[in-house]
């Protein structure tokens, strides 16, 4: 699905240049669940960006589906982030004064969707993403922070993308919350959808099957959870 050569980024303010990505490279399948782990600074969401088709290198090629985007032009990349990319963010960008069922379908709206489909799309969605059904109805500040970011992962979603990108989902949340978005995040895995998810917590990335660990703007680790070779070890 994605495939990353020599990715750099660097950002000039007058005479000062600042190198964020050191020529990154790596490619994901389609259905894994990738980790991009590192700390402040590493540089973890300027890759995100450009892996959401948020922003372009300063050189280098990005391959999505088997086409080089960092050639593309603004409105292709739009085109791209609207039809084949599903963000979840920290801090759950809801409308407070919507409904949860409204914050959902937007997406849709924009599509031009017929009514009647895109409300069907919403709630098959939010199902699966762990949500139940009594709180459609509900204003999206009703509810808790666990459930806001399930709703989150739900917009994500209804667009049907090939590539859900999370940005520290978990990051305004307890830990016991966070988790329980986590296992919304391995169920979605199951089911065959790609996930790449940032973060700088560590037992975050002991729940992928997969880990890149990002430092100074350059990879120092892509390794697979032992656990989950293991455990697909004994499946087989």
């Amino acid at each position: 699905m994605i495939e990353v050569k020599n990715i750099t980024k660097v950002y000039k303010s007058g005479d000062i240049e600042t190198k964020v990505l050191k020529g990154i490279s790596f490619s994901i399948k389609d259905g894994e669940f990738v980790v991009i782990i590192g700390p402040s600074g590493s540089g973890k969401s300027t890759l995100m960006h450009i892996l959401g088709c948020l922003d372009v290198p300063t050189s280098g090629q990005y391959f999505f589906e088997g086409k080089d985007v960092s050639k593309f032009s603004d409105d292709e990349l739009a085109d791209i982030r609207k039809k084949k990319l599903g963000f979840v963010f920290q801090s759950f960008n809801l409308l407070p004064r919507a409904t949860v069922l409204r914050n959902v379908v937007l997406p849709l709206v924009y599509a031009n969707i017929p009514k009647a489909e895109r409300e069907e799309a919403a709630k098959k969605v939010l199902l699966n993403a762990g949500l139940d059904e009594k709180h459609f109805v509900h204003l999206s500040n009703q509810l808790s922070g666990g459930e806001m970011q399930r709703v989150a992962i739900a917009r994500a979603l209804v667009n049907n993308p090939s590539l859900i990108l999370a940005d520290e989902p978990t990051g305004n949340l307890d830990s016991k919350t966070g988790e329980i978005v986590l296992e919304t995040f391995k169920n979605l895995n199951s089911q065959g959808r790609t996930i790449i998810l940032i973060t700088h917590e560590r037992y975050i990335a002991e729940k992928a099957k997969r880990v890149i660990s990002i430092k100074d703007g350059e990879i120092v680790e892509d390794t697979i959870n032992r656990r989950h070779k293991i455990v697909q070890q004994i499946k087989e």
